[in-house]
């Protein structure tokens, strides 16, 4: 009886992998260009006090800018309702129900921001509205809240009159915030 077996390939057609290869003294050696490689030395004091700072501001960022995204969509959306209604009552009794719903949604997890990153959001409200948190408490509350709250600002250090200079003091915040937008789309 005559048989016949056909043995096992220990290799097929896709277990080829091909590389590039260099000849170094006779030998045939596969190598791999690698990018470039950064070398560091040790951060200077200089150094680690400006990363230290710059940690903590892109931190406080990442916190607050949601808020303040949502602080400038809530202030377009108030001024859209507030151009229709021409009742001063009406008007006043608008704003006290947003300014309800507002205080039930926000202000315990503003309550937990550090007085650091309520500086930062201050100047991402000013960024996304155009206005300073000052202009805006002024214009919904009146000109005596508006100064009271500047005053409490003030005893912590900071103004409510704070502006946005995307291209000059506010630049590393800008360039956090466009990082924020790019990686999440916000």
């Amino acid at each position: 009886m005559l048989s016949t077996s056909r043995s096992q390939s220990k290799y097929g057609p896709n277990d080829t992998i091909t590389v590039q290869a260099i000849v170094y003294q006779g030998d045939t050696i596969p190598y791999k260009e690698l990018s470039g490689v950064w070398i560091y030395g040790k951060m200077t004091d200089a150094q680690r006090e400006a990363y230290k700072k710059w940690t903590r501001l892109r931190n406080a960022v990442y916190v607050t800018y949601p808020y303040a995204k949502k602080a400038g969509a809530v202030f377009n959306d108030i001024n859209i309702h507030l151009a229709s209604i021409t009742d001063r009552g009406k008007r006043k009794e608008y704003l006290k129900t947003r300014e309800k719903d507002l205080r039930r949604e926000f202000t315990k997890p503003l309550m937990e921001l550090s007085i650091y990153q309520g500086r930062i959001l201050m100047k991402l409200i000013a960024r996304e509205t155009g206005n300073t948190c000052y202009q805006i408490i002024d214009e919904y509350k009146g000109s005596f809240s508006a100064g009271f709250w500047q005053t409490v600002a003030w005893v912590f250090g900071t103004s409510l009159k704070q502006t946005y200079d995307s291209k000059g003091e506010d630049a590393q915040i800008e360039l956090i915030v466009l990082e924020v937008k790019r990686m999440y789309g916000i």
